[in-house]
């Protein structure tokens, strides 16, 4: 019998999920009859949650006899939601997930006292541990853990009642665990976190996160491509900074945690930067590095959002040159300030969604068509697929997952760039 897991939201989840099951498996959960399904769920919007419970009871229906069980962000925030569901069997916390012993409390195993839900306070935890694992299934590139938690508390976000304070893990086992995979064939290494550009504030002498990737470089020759997931702008160093301007195998993608362009919109939502500093932000770096490209996460129509904050952010994709726009209709999570807020009618978050969607999609496209003609370096993701080193999708007829290529884009489709061999156009 096999232990599946299926994983929802961040790149740390995915991260996690190959540390929980490898634990599910030290177990015993492949010997049970059926195997077992773990649910790794995500809390950051209620649909989010809601995709969750529909997979669980479609996984239930398809596998009647396997053990579910329902760990993560959402498991952490509402134990009480997923234990009440018939379907599910065992509901762990974010740190309990991570423990082997944890997964047998199922009653197959012969627990008397057994607890359906197993959650503890997140917020007694003090330390992340650097949990080395070997690959991380079906990716090219691999995700690697160096902080966990949040000290902030935006009015919009529960996530920090999943995961806790902020905490990091020691520069050593960041080292060790890149090695190890760097060692086993990954050419690029993903840096992931709640908050990473908080990183080191709890480690014995504050090292921060421009320290760590400057370091992680340096003993790691073989990584040929670092790439750092979502940053705080607010909050990057000096160092990181100057690696981002000198390091080449730093990869040149940012994405940058904004929310919104409005400044009254940012100080309800408690963010620590001003619209100004986010478009200066972006200046800067882009001098420092004019290949760069800049990802955002904003939220649309935010509890007291007008039309003419909405405006803002419209303005701020243009003027700090997003080309990657995640964009999240604003959703109501119950325990946050933003929930108590007056809210904005649903009808209208949905249209500022839409036209900021459709903003970053015609911005997307123009930085598609500024690459027509150049020669990029693409990491093959699958048959058919890869990235840029500023992380644009490229349609491949050539290459093996993990490998690193040299194309010419030649075009691109409005989604993608189309890929010709570099030696074309030398001939």
């Amino acid at each position: 019998m096999a232990v599946d897991v299926v994983t929802f939201g961040c790149r740390l989840n995915t991260y996690e999920s190959e540390v929980m099951k490898r634990e599910a498996k030290a177990a015993g959960l492949e010997e049970l009859k059926g195997g077992a399904v773990i649910f790794n769920t995500c809390a950051v919007t209620s649909e989010a949650v809601r995709q969750a419970k529909q997979s669980i009871r479609k996984a239930r229906r398809e596998n009647p006899d396997a053990r579910i069980i329902v760990t993560g962000c959402a498991a952490q925030t509402d134990p009480t939601a997923f234990a009440d569901m018939a379907e599910v069997d065992l509901v762990l916390g974010n740190e309990e997930k991570l423990k082997s012993h944890n997964y047998r409390a199922l009653p197959d195993f012969g627990v008397n006292d057994f607890e359906k839900a197993r959650v503890n306070d997140i917020f007694s935890v003090r330390e992340t541990a650097g949990h080395l694992v070997d690959a991380i299934e079906g990716r090219a590139r691999a995700f690697v853990q160096v902080q966990n938690g949040c000290d902030h508390r935006c009015t919009f976000c529960i996530i920090p009642y999943g995961r806790g304070n902020s905490r990091s893990v020691p520069m050593g086992a960041v080292v060790e665990q890149i090695k190890r995979l760097a060692g086993n064939g990954y050419a690029e290494v993903v840096l992931s976190g709640v908050d990473m550009t908080s990183y080191g504030a709890d480690l014995p002498g504050a090292p921060r996160l421009g320290k760590l990737v400057k370091t992680i470089l340096r003993q790691v020759p073989d990584v040929r491509r670092l790439r750092l997931s979502s940053i705080d702008s607010i909050e990057a160093d000096d160092d990181l900074l100057e690696a981002v301007a000198t390091e080449s195998r730093l990869m040149p993608h940012l994405h940058l945690s904004l929310q919104s362009g409005d400044d009254m919109i940012l100080k309800r939502m408690k963010r620590r930067h001003l619209r100004d500093q986010s478009i200066q932000f972006c200046a800067d770096v882009r001098k420092l590095r004019p290949d760069i490209v800049f990802g955002a996460d904003i939220i649309a129509g935010f509890p007291t959002e007008t039309d003419e904050m909405f405006e803002n952010s419209i303005r701020i994709v243009e003027e700090c040159g997003l080309t990657h726009l995640h964009v999240f209709p604003f959703s109501p999570r119950e325990g946050t300030p933003a929930a108590r807020m007056p809210q904005v009618r649903r009808d209208i978050v949905k249209q500022r969604a839409a036209r900021l969607r459709a903003t970053g999609d015609a911005a997307y496209k123009r930085h598609l068509e500024s690459l027509k003609g150049s020669r990029q370096q693409v990491l093959v993701e699958r048959e058919g697929l890869g990235r840029t080193e500023g992380f644009t999708l490229v349609a491949l007829d050539q290459g093996v997952s993990g490998e690193i290529i040299e194309v010419d884009i030649v075009g691109h489709d409005g989604e993608r760039l189309t890929a010709a061999p570099a030696a074309a156009r030398a001939a």
